[in-house]
Order: structure tokens, then sequence, then C-alpha cells
């Protein structure tokens, strides 16, 4: 993946209410909690010193229980909210520098957003629905419409651009919905629980289509949710939130191999590692297995580090040698029949 930042987000504060800037110099100065600054100053705190950036082409998943804040946090991003302190650059345009006009235009050029109330305009044409970004930029009407039936059929509705929006599916509304997100071709994708409101059969099928658009388009995405498993088979790295603050980063085999404290592990605890934890998480060094006084035969099973626990256990339980990790083609690594049973248990490495 490419490592460019396109998002980076430093020390952003926000805080609900008529005093936020008072409110936030005493959390800094005294070292108030949550609690104390909505008694002193009937202030809540929404955000509290986050800092994160994000990869071109990845998809960052941020996720947390309902309060935790992670809705208010992806509307610093385009400036729906006014954060009371921090920094924001997207692409590095420093979008606190902005000015109304330009703010505007960042928008509408930039950043695409997609809700979890799909928003369609019901007096308006699928086709017409998908094309209204392209309109506010005043691209003549041949031409976004055009650019809005390419557009249906990557998501695979084509054939529906002349139907009303009351006439889909909710899944199917929701397709609309990203697909006017993706017409004006942002650079950055802002997804707000765009799936949650529909049944579970739907919704993995729209996760499916997602993750396949991805691949496809390679926008740079973040994708806000409340439910684990969605952010596992979604995101390349996850952020967990817990009232307003960043608890942890990383990608999913980092949190559920080691969760930052008891909030993180139980949320994971759910998870199925089998598909989630890699080779490299579970294996010995190499060196270090040896002087233990452990033997590789000649003829033991090689994996690269990315294979997954599921296979590496298929693979153990058809063959009861150690298993060789390797990089680039050299051994590095060794994964035995206990340190299988060890990970599928407690979720824990041997050291």
């Amino acid at each position: 993946m490419n490592h460019e930042t396109v998002i980076e987000i430093s020390n952003v504060w926000k805080i609900f209410g008529a005093r936020p800037e008072e409110a936030l110099k005493a959390i800094r100065d005294r070292g108030l909690t949550k609690p104390e600054v909505l008694k002193e100053f009937n202030a809540v705190v929404g955000v509290a010193d986050v800092s994160l950036s994000v990869n071109r082409g990845e998809i960052f998943c941020i996720m947390g229980l309902s309060g935790s804040g992670k809705s208010t946090l992806v509307r610093h991003f385009n400036r729906l909210l006014e954060p009371t302190a921090g920094k924001i650059e997207i692409q590095g345009t420093d979008v606190m520098a902005l000015g109304p006009r330009e703010l505007q235009q960042f928008r509408n050029q930039k950043i695409g957003m997609v809700f979890q109330n799909f928003a369609l305009m019901p007096h308006r044409s699928v086709l017409d629905n998908v094309a209204m970004p392209l309109e506010i930029r005043q691209i003549a009407k041949n031409e976004r419409m055009r650019q809005a039936a390419a557009i249906l059929d990557i998501v695979e509705l084509g054939a529906w651009g002349a139907k009303f929006a009351h006439e889909l599916s909710g899944g199917m509304q929701q397709r609309v919905g990203l697909a006017r997100a993706l017409a004006a071709n942002p650079d950055v994708l802002l997804m707000d629980e765009p799936f949650s409101a529909l049944d579970p059969l739907i919704r993995r099928q729209l996760q499916d289509e997602f993750i396949r658009l991805s691949k496809i388009l390679k926008k740079t995405t973040v994708f806000i949710t409340h439910d684990l498993d969605e952010a596992v088979r979604i995101g390349d790295r996850i952020a967990i939130m817990r009232d307003g603050k960043m608890v942890q980063m990383g990608t999913a085999e980092d949190i559920v191999m080691h969760p930052a404290d008891d909030y993180v592990a139980d949320f994971v605890a759910g998870i199925s590692r089998l598909k989630v934890v890699h080779a490299d998480a579970v294996m010995q060094p190499l060196d270090a297995f040896k002087s233990k006084g452990g033997t590789v035969p000649s003829d033991a099973p090689g994996v690269a580090g990315t294979e997954t626990l599921s296979n590496l256990i298929t693979l153990a339980i058809n063959d009861d040698k150690p298993i060789l990790v390797k990089h680039d083609g050299a051994d590095v690594g060794v994964i035995t029949r206990a340190d299988l049973l060890r990970t599928v248990v407690e979720g824990t490495e041997m050291s």
C-alpha cells in the first residue's frame, strides 16, 4: 500500500457548550475529567485530543459504542463541525484556514460523504440523484448524465437510472447514495455507519460490494461503524474510540492480539482469530526456537508470513511437523502445534 498521507488530524478537541475554550483550558490546566467538565461548565467533551493519519487508498475504520465520539470526529474532517482546538489537513490543505467559499468548493470537489440516512431526493430519478454533485459544479447536463450513468454501472444499478428512489429497496437506495458520493470523483470518502440501518444479509452484500469497489476505485476512506465484524472485514486499519478519546489504533490483527486495555479486550473478545491473525504474529523466531533445542525437519511445510491462522491449523492437522515461516525465500520463524493452540485459546504468542 502507498503510505502517502492524505488525512492528518492533530490534537483535535471538540467541546459542546457555551464556554468551550474555558472548559478546554480547565482540562489542560487542572486535568478535569469528562463528568467534572459537565458539572462545572455544563459542557460535553465530544472529542478529546485525537490525532491520526490516513494513507492514500486506505480504508480506515473508526469504531466505538454509541456516544464514543466517532461520528462527531468524522464531521470535523470536512468542517461540518468546527473543532474547539486542533489541526486538520487533507492532501496538504489546512482545512481550518479555508474561508466559506473555499470550504464549499473543497467539500464539493475533494470529499464525498455517505450517511446512514440515504437522503435521496424523492422527486428526482436515480440518475438525477447521482448527478447532483456534478450539477452543483455546473457541469453541462449531457456530461453529468454520462458520468452519473457510468458510476451507476460500477455499483451495478445501470438499469435503474430512470426509477425514483422510493421504487428501490433500502440496499439499492444505499448504493445510490454511494454512487452519488462517488460521482464527483472525490479524493476522500467519509462513510458514517452507511450500512447499519439495513438487515444483516443486505448489509453483508453491501460490505462485499464496497470491498469490490474499493479495489477498483482505490478511494481513501474513513469508515465509521459500531460493528467490529464490519470493521474487521472492511478496514485496513481500525481505531477504537471511547469517551471521545482514541484508545487504540492498528490492524485488526494488532488489536485482537494485543488489546491496549480491558475495554478493547472486551470489544474484541467475540472476534474469531482464525481469519484475522497471521503466521507472523504466531511464529517464534527461528534462532530462538533452535536455541531452545528445537529442530526442524528438512521436509517441514513452509508458509508465507501472511498465511491465516485458519490455514495454519489445517496444515497442522494434516502434518505434525513444525511449520516454517518464510520471508523472501528465507526461513525466519517456526510455528508449532503448541503455538497454534495457545493463540486460539489465549490469543497470545509464545514468548
